[in-house]
């Protein structure tokens, strides 16, 4: 992936060697599971989740979303490691693209920060820590990324700089949605459904970051030209890698569709796909 050449986004917070990370306060612990699939999903299953909210209701623990919490700014990025710098220009890259896209629609967009912790960090949403993965915030609106994600992912099967993209790509569309209100919407809805509803809502929202990850990208080549010959098979193998049937088989557990809280290995790559060749976020309708 050609990325060094990307604009860096000037949102990036570096918590790093901080004890508990930056962000807000207040909010809800995350709790543990233990036994079986349980492990698993601390380590695994949440890669994509879409924030903190997404764990607790695959806990059985509640739907709705955290309160907002205040917090300092936290840093800005002066480190110059090669993780640090490509977190900064996909960063600046989703932030270029999707002020395009919301401005061709008359809005404006307002991009999130994104917090670099190491270890476990604080955030609106409650505590969190790096085995949990990559997560979005809507009570204040942060990406939190330990980038030692980005090697525990290559593990599972997703390596390659694509493959990383995609994830910081996926939870700035959790962003996205917040921005358009379909997160609260969403929310709101689980809250007055059974398990079943609120964990196929999860499974839409969780399909539709991932094709509004598609999205930035189709763009991002368009005007950066930042796809190399494999990038594409490098983003199929992680969206296949986290499926959440894939996750049940290699947990040792029975393939349960009903439990899903991010889609299939299929769904996952389809949807993507999507948004790959399209561009259009219209095409992300998920909850149809």
């Amino acid at each position: 992936m050609r990325w060094k050449d990307l604009r860096r986004s000037d949102n990036v917070r570096d918590e790093r060697g901080m004890d508990g990370g930056g962000g807000g306060g207040g909010g809800f612990p995350l709790r543990g599971v233990g036994g079986g699939i349980g492990a698993v999903v601390l380590l695994v299953v949440v890669f994509f989740v879409g924030g903190p909210d997404a764990v607790l209701q695959l806990l059985g623990s509640g739907n709705g979303v955290a309160p907002s919490g205040g917090g300092q700014e936290g840093a800005p990025l002066t480190a110059t490691d090669d993780d640090s710098q490509f977190v900064a220009a996909i960063l600046g890259s989703t932030e270029d693209v999707w002020g395009a896209v919301f401005a061709k629609q008359g809005r404006s967009y307002k991009p999130p920060l994104l917090e670099l912790f190491d270890g476990s960090v604080q955030s609106a949403c409650g505590s969190a820590s790096a085995a949990a993965g990559p997560f979005y915030c809507p009570g204040d609106q942060r990406v939190y990324l330990d980038t030692s994600f980005f090697r525990d992912l290559a593990r599972m099967g997703g390596p390659g700089d694509f493959a990383a993209a995609y994830v910081i790509g996926h939870e700035v569309g959790h962003h996205v949605q917040t921005l358009l209100g379909t997160s609260g919407k969403v929310h709101a809805a689980q809250e007055r459904g059974n398990e079943a509803t609120a964990n196929r809502l999860q499974v839409a929202m969780e399909l539709q970051a991932d094709c509004f990850a598609g999205v930035w990208a189709y763009h991002a080549n368009q005007t950066n030209r930042v796809l190399e010959p494999g990038d594409v098979d490098e983003g199929l193998a992680a969206a296949e890698a986290i499926g959440d049937d894939r996750l049940q088989r290699n947990a040792g557990r029975r393939v349960t569709p009903d439990s899903f809280t991010h889609g299939s290995s299929a769904q996952r790559q389809q949807w993507l796909k999507v948004g790959l060749t399209t561009g259009d976020p219209a095409a992300c309708d998920t909850f149809r």
